[in-house]
């Protein structure tokens, strides 16, 4: 009996798990020094700029440790003469060298101060070499509980790999541990491993070299930004194959990397590459590295964003491990991490928040692709059902930003709160100025570290009206928005409550019988003749010429490139929800509305 419950409680934790979104830094009320030395960007990191990583790692199975080099090279922004580089305990920093020079450096939990001999000029380009081994954070839950995966697949070999999404790059690897800079030049990784079995790391493999001693090296190259936690190896025994996608910006290099025991089952399934790159790129525009390519690798853990390197763990199934998050149907039409962790190209890794407060942009947009994908293979209401299927999952259990400068990300709210956020301001500007603005975000802040500020200031511009409230009510606050109306049979009166001050969010209606229509509610009491006042809906035509990238007039794609129907124009369907039969809410809108009286 007692093993019974204990399976059926995994169960149920298992459920409970996937069907919320997770944080990736644990809970805390107060916090230390050492967080803020985490977190912000304080004088011996603000000084110095990183241009790029040349990274050696050699782990060792048997004994869980990791050791190997970095050798960072950076421009000196200000003059300084003292690094802050971020490694974490259990692991050391064995030596650090300047040229030929050797640098002192002294320990501060998970902190080294490496300090040069003299301070560096102003503008000087600087190359600094560190040693590094040790045994690092084991991970407990991946890809949540972040560290070093030590597994063996199937068939008793070597699978390795880390996950470090919010513990950090410096679990296992000395850096400089802070979104808001990424290595302008990119990285070179060599990945030392065992002859039987391969090394894959972001970018480009550039060389594969024999170490006459039962080891070989694989040589990693990537070449755009990328930021830390997306720097990742693995390796095992891995087989792949190569395809070529005809983007948007030519040809694309498609690799994938499996167990060689999986390969069959691996190559129908990842076909649905091919079809998520020609939706994100029509929503998006083009996919953000072409030059480094893109690559699914099959990971011991569920999955992962990693930059061109992205980790795969669905078991080849369509859904989120054979499960629907919106619980309608939809999600079971596609592979929930092949789209998802896909997404995050777009936004998470060409996009970055310049601070983890600010994770909602990854997050809340990249959950939104779920819809946009879904959109774009079976209709508008197919992807209004999905989205609409995920609020379920929203808990309000606190704000979705989190606390700046602690690397402290917000409520995991960030996911499915912030993507039906999106879904409303798409109802409100269109889908040919949603499309726009989306592809805007992406050629303005390419390849860009970025603060919520700008990226809501851009949306606002772009859609030609103050969101400000909009993202107060949804980003930082708890509450859900309250329309309250009253209706006499003659006159219907309402207005918002349960809301910021000042919100002032319009939402589109159903009036009796009537087409719908926007109406533009305050905290004030304001009314309309039932039945026969209000705007009857049009979609707004805005003036993009200066704006957007999308030449496009309307929602519709007259002539897609690959399978799925034309997009249509938001509110050519639609069905009312919350109210009565005098006046009722599009269920696009996650409110909640009461009648009074």
């Amino acid at each position: 009996m007692s093993r019974i419950l204990t399976l059926v409680l995994c169960i149920c934790f298992f459920c409970y798990l996937s069907g919320r979104a997770q944080l990736l830094t644990p809970e805390k009320a107060v916090f230390s020094h050492a967080d803020s030395l985490r977190g912000s960007v304080g004088p011996e990191r603000a000084w110095w700029n990183l241009l790029k990583y040349e990274l050696a790692v050699t782990p060792d199975f048997d004994k869980k440790s990791v050791r190997g080099s970095n050798a960072i090279t950076f421009v000196a922004l200000s003059e300084g003469q003292t690094l802050q580089i971020d490694l974490q305990e259990p692991m050391n920093l064995t030596a650090a060298s300047w040229g030929k020079k050797p640098l002192t450096f002294t320990r501060e939990g998970n902190v080294f101060h490496v300090r040069f001999p003299k301070p560096v000029k102003a503008g000087s380009v600087e190359t600094v070499v560190l040693q590094y081994a040790g045994i690092p954070k084991v991970a407990v839950r991946p890809p949540w509980g972040g560290g070093w995966i030590w597994n063996k697949d199937d068939q008793g070999r070597p699978w390795m790999t880390v996950a470090d999404e919010g513990l950090g790059l410096s679990c296992w690897l000395p850096c400089k541990d802070h979104l808001s800079d990424e290595p302008d030049s990119g990285v070179v990784m060599h990945i030392v491993c065992a002859d039987s079995l391969v090394g894959i790391g972001n970018g480009r493999l550039r060389d594969k070299k024999s170490n006459g001693n039962g080891t070989t090296t694989y040589t990693w190259v990537v070449t755009n930004p990328i930021n830390s936690y997306d720097i990742i190896p693995y390796i095992g025994k891995y087989v792949n194959w190569s395809t070529v996608f005809t983007g948007v910006k030519g040809k694309l290099d498609c690799s994938y990397w499996v167990l060689d025991y999986n390969l069959e089952k691996a190559k129908p399934q990842f076909l649905q590459a091919d079809t998520m790159l020609r939706a994100f790129e029509y929503w998006m525009g083009p996919y953000p590295f072409y030059e480094d390519g893109y690559k699914l690798v099959e990971a011991p853990h569920l999955g992962m964003e990693h930059q061109s390197n992205v980790a795969y763990g669905n078991h080849f199934a369509n859904g989120y491990l054979g499960r629907d998050l919106s619980g309608t149907g939809w999600g079971l039409k596609w592979d929930f991490i092949i789209v998802h962790e896909s997404g995050h190209e777009w936004f998470g890794n060409s996009i970055t928040d310049k601070d983890a407060a600010d994770m909602w942009v990854h997050e809340g947009f990249t959950n939104y692709t779920e819809t946009l994908y879904t959109t774009y293979l079976y209709g508008v209401e197919a992807g209004n059902d999905y989205c609409i299927g995920t609020r379920k999952n929203i808990t309000n259990d606190g704000t979705i930003i989190g606390v700046y400068g602690v690397n402290k990300e917000g409520s995991g709210d960030m996911y499915y709160k912030g993507g039906n956020m999106l879904h409303m301001i798409r109802q409100m500007i269109g889908d040919s100025a949603f499309r726009g603005m989306l592809h805007g975000l992406q050629s303005t802040f390419y390849h860009k570290t970025v603060t919520t500020q700008e990226i809501e200031a851009y949306i606002s511009a772009y859609a030609h009206r103050d969101l400000s409230k909009v993202f107060d009510q949804y980003l930082r606050s708890t509450k859900v928005p309250v329309l309250s109306y009253q209706s006499n049979g003659e006159m219907i009166s309402y207005r918002w409550g349960n809301c910021v001050k000042g919100f002032n969010m319009p939402v589109k209606v159903y009036v009796g019988g009537l087409p719908a229509q926007w109406i533009y509610p305050t905290d004030d009491w304001q009314t309309m003749k039932a039945g026969t006042a209000g705007d009857v809906l049009t979609t707004p035509q805005l003036d993009m010429k200066a704006l957007s990238p999308v030449n496009s007039g309307t929602g519709g794609r007259p002539n897609p490139r690959g399978p799925g129907p034309g997009i249509l124009t938001v509110g050519a369907t639609g069905n009312g929800s919350g109210g009565d039969g005098n006046f009722s809410v599009d269920r696009n809108f996650y409110i909640v509305v009461r009648k009074q009286g």
